[in-house]
């Protein structure tokens, strides 16, 4: 049950940045810096979520 606990917690995490970065992308002048940040994290939990499927 942890496992699933923990796989729902990256993806929610996951869903939370990719509105961020919506948010940034609409924004009059986007923060290239800031984006770029939001981007790697995203990834890198998609990278651990399916690390975790995978098993």
């Amino acid at each position: 049950m942890a496992v699933a606990a923990h796989l729902r917690e990256l993806e929610l995490k996951h869903a939370k940045l990719d509105e961020k970065i919506k948010s940034e992308q609409k924004s009059p002048f986007p923060d290239t810096t800031r984006l770029s940040s939001l981007k790697k994290r995203k990834l890198h939990i998609k990278e651990q979520i399916h690390a975790h499927q995978v098993q």
